[in-house]
């Protein structure tokens, strides 16, 4: 992958741009969890870019609420790499260079390998069947371009198999990495017209009805490369340098 230096310069928050919107809060969960729910759901979904700085007061303002659970929300997405709080204090999503890219990529692959791998003894058919149900969400959501929908039932998919493991460890570091990659996956959509050419989760699927765990591990490793595989040295050149 080609080099790419980490840019000094910030970008604000530009409301033309940035879709956050408040939402009402779910009975029994506090108001901090819910607002760290928020913003961690945004970074994933890739509304926030590489390079954005974001402040509490800001954030506090389009989510309706006080400054002290976005502060607390920040604080923790900071500490899951979502964040960068710079010597400054000034919060940014952090660019994306080609070497973390790479890194990341292949954490991914790792966890994700294992986590699946440790999962197959206990999925059942049925949740083999949901996890068809959610595949086939996944490919209306792509018909549509429904990059939001499209994102979360991808993840949903992964997760769901690998919290049929009762005693999964690994999930909250796949989704720190999920977490790492949102700003960065969601510019790389544009460039990914072909991304479903092969539906690597049919793939995976098959493989947990044969109980057939190198089957399971290819498809997974497949999946996760394939998004970014797909595109050449000079799309991800153009896609660093926007981050």
């Amino acid at each position: 992958m080609p080099s790419s230096m980490t840019k000094n310069v910030q970008k604000p928050v530009d409301r033309k741009t940035f879709t956050l919107d408040a939402s009402e809060r779910p009975k029994g969960v506090t108001t901090q969890e819910h607002i760290y729910l928020q913003l961690r759901d945004a970074i994933m979904l890739g509304r926030f870019r590489p390079g954005m700085s974001v402040t509490i007061r800001g954030l506090a303002e389009i989510l309706e609420t006080s400054p002290t659970p976005v502060r607390e929300a920040l604080r923790r997405l900071s500490s899951e790499n979502g964040l960068a709080l710079l010597p400054n204090r000034r919060i940014v999503v952090p660019h994306m260079t080609a070497e973390r890219l790479e890194e990341l990529i292949e954490t991914r692959v790792e966890l994700e390998r294992f986590a699946a791998t440790r999962a197959l003894p206990h999925i059942s058919e049925k949740l083999i069947d949901e996890l068809e149900t959610i595949d086939a969400r996944i490919d209306i959501a792509v018909t549509k371009g429904d990059r939001d929908n499209q994102i979360r039932e991808n993840q949903l998919f992964h997760r769901t198999i690998y919290a049929a493991n009762a005693d999964n460890i690994t999930i909250p570091m796949v989704e720190s990495i999920w977490l790492q990659l949102g700003p960065f996956l969601r510019i790389a959509l544009r460039e990914m017209a072909d991304f479903y050419k092969i539906d690597r989760h049919k793939e995976a699927i098959a493989a947990l009805r044969a109980r057939d765990p190198d089957m399971l591990r290819a498809a997974i490793e497949a999946d996760v490369r394939d998004g970014v595989g797909q595109l050449g040295q000079d799309a991800i050149a153009t896609i660093l340098s926007e981050s």
